[in-house]
């Protein structure tokens, strides 16, 4: 009963398809992208990887940004490639320089490293406004004074063609003039846009004269107030990748249709040996959201508490909560590369982390709900030191000290006065073995005024240190205990599932997503004991409470107690609740 030692079998991964396999897109132990990058090897078309991952600076990383990061660096990894860190800040109204030191740190807790390849979007903004200057030229771009609101409305549906707007055909010379003027601030935002113009009617909206560059006088957390036009996302990307001579772009589904788009331009402006850009699946969780604006929300109502709340899936909130930059990785790839979305079952991250966890965290003893527990017979003023596993995974980790003595805590749950039949823990009469200790016998139950249960005196059989009876007697129940003497004080914070359904963006949920919040996603408990080794841990560090959990110590530890986070149950509890649902 102490130890998680089993390995459990690996749940499902994208629902519909075993974990490591994705509706046909690996094939000879190569997913489709990997399959490419080989023929444009093999062709000569690329002589050498070149990838990127191309942040905005607009919020923290989360959970699925690390499949975007393992497949962008991990690919340049295998084929002997380079992978660049691109922060794509075209937008200075949502963007932060505290956005930017977060996503390094994320990249780098995660075990990757742009070496000297870090970049900026804005760093271009110079040759992209020569570049825009060209397209101008060659009448492929005009400057338009319609509004937002007209700009959509012109646009058309996906059944109807777009009208062309009123400024579509203006001369070359006027556009360079109304673009000269954008450039030198005397519009206001909103007032002028310059757009690419292709075709009204493309079935593909993209392509109906999209957005190059806006009007936004605002300070850049890079460019500072050099600059009161800023290309569109659509714009900058591609010509970035050109700049910096990226092979293979790789994005996530919901850039398909940019495709189209983000080759019109590399044409347009005759790149040679242009990047192709590639689109993967996201990765997509149950029991949680990952759009910023809906975090974004859960914060702005003290519903979690901050970017770093380990209930939310962001890289902080995760490296809080005590996952592992290995598990999120193995995670990853066991989900694999499709071209076909899919939600991931949350379990089998939760499963990633009991792996890595079961084989590198020591063991510790706490007591989450203590009851005492008096040896009778031993005696008073004694103690002695036990000799308890690390790590039965790894027997090179060798044994610790722990003390033992007259009086200790159990768990509250591991005591039943009148137990039912298949209760095999601590009865009055009853006998167990206390974990790397002794056997011990139930002798009176101690209550206050209210009939409560305040303590337990018991008696213990010395001849049983360490192991089992000499008589050859066995025990059905093993507990983990704490001496009181000895014990350190902890508050510990048992973290769940933030959603207590599935899919909180359901239909059923759509006026009012919040009520699909997980009531008890955090428990904090303000008595907990354990044992002393506890105390020697840092903040980081991650263990197993025998028969509790993995938990990991939270920053907040510099003060008081220190503070232990749950990263994750022993086993799967959800499972059982669904099947039993």
């Amino acid at each position: 009963m102490a130890d998680n030692t089993s390995k459990p079998s690996a749940p499902q991964g994208d629902k519909g398809a075993p974990a490591g396999e994705n509706n046909g897109e690996r094939t000879l132990g190569k997913d489709f992208i990997r399959q490419k990058v080989d023929a444009d090897l093999a062709s000569g078309k690329y002589d050498k990887v070149v990838t990127r991952f191309p942040p905005e600076p607009n919020g923290y990383l989360h959970i699925g940004h690390t499949k975007a990061i393992a497949l962008s660096f991990g690919l340049a990894e295998e084929y002997g490639g380079v992978t660049h860190l691109r922060f794509d800040d075209t937008n200075p109204l949502t963007e932060d320089t505290s956005y930017v030191d977060s996503i390094k740190e994320d990249i780098h807790w995660m075990g990757f490293d742009w070496g000297d390849r870090l970049h900026y979007a804005s760093d271009y903004f110079e040759r992209l406004y020569d570049w825009a200057v060209k397209l101008i030229r060659k009448g492929v771009a005009y400057v338009c004074h319609l509004t937002e609101e007209e700009i959509r409305e012109y646009r058309g549906t996906v059944k109807e063609a777009g009208k062309p707007s009123p400024y579509r055909e203006r001369s070359v010379e006027e556009n360079l003039a109304e673009f000269e003027k954008m450039r030198r601030g005397e519009y206001k935002d909103g007032e002028a846009t310059l757009r690419a113009k292709i075709d009204m009617a493309n079935p593909n909206m993209k392509m109906r004269d999209p957005l190059m560059y806006r009007v936004r006088h605002a300070h850049h957390h890079n460019t500072g107030d050099k600059w009161c036009i800023y290309p569109m996302y659509d714009w900058a990307h591609g010509q970035s990748d050109a700049i910096e001579g990226i092979t293979h772009s790789l994005c996530t589904l919901e850039f398909e249709n940019n495709n189209e788009l983000y080759r019109w331009f590399l044409e347009q402006l005759e790149v040679p040996t242009p990047p192709e850009q590639t689109e993967f699946a996201r990765l997509a969780l149950n029991y949680t959201v990952m759009s910023k604006r809906k975090l974004l929300e859960l914060i702005e109502k003290k519903l979690v508490n901050g970017w770093n709340d380990p209930r939310i899936p962001t890289l902080s909130g995760l490296r809080r909560r005590g996952y592992t930059p290995a598990a999120i990785r193995a995670f990853v790839e066991r989900v694999g590369v499709s071209k076909a979305n899919s939600v991931v079952d949350l379990g089998m991250l939760e499963w990633a982390i009991r792996e890595d966890l079961n084989y590198n965290a020591p063991r510790r003893m706490a007591v989450l709900d203590p009851l005492k527990v008096t040896i009778t017979n031993y005696p008073e003023g004694q103690s002695e030191e036990l000799d308890a596993v690390n790590n039965p995974e790894q027997p090179e980790a060798g044994t610790r000290k722990v003390p033992f003595g007259r009086t200790m805590f159990i768990e509250r749950d591991d005591f039943m006065e009148d137990p039912p039949r298949k209760f095999f823990r601590l009865a009055p009469g009853r006998e167990v073995r206390l974990r790397y200790a002794y056997f011990i016998t139930c002798d009176e139950v101690v209550k206050d005024a209210e009939g409560n249960v305040t303590e337990l005196n018991c008696t213990y059989d010395p001849a049983t240190r360490g192991g089992d009876a000499p008589d050859g007697r066995k025990v059905k129940a093993t507990l983990h205990w704490v001496s009181a003497e000895h014990a350190v004080n902890l508050e510990v914070r048992n973290y769940d599932r933030l959603f207590a359904v599935e899919n909180p963006l359901a239909q059923k949920y759509k006026d009012n997503w919040l009520q699909a919040l997980n009531p008890d996603s955090l428990e904090v408990l303000t008595h907990v004991k354990g044992e002393p080794s506890l105390a020697e841990m840092q903040p980081g560090d991650s263990c197993q409470f025998e028969r509790k959990g993995y938990y990991c110590m939270d920053p907040d530890s510099s003060d008081g107690a220190p503070v232990f986070n749950r990263t994750v149950t022993l086993r799967d509890s959800w499972a059982k609740m669904q099947k039993k649902g």
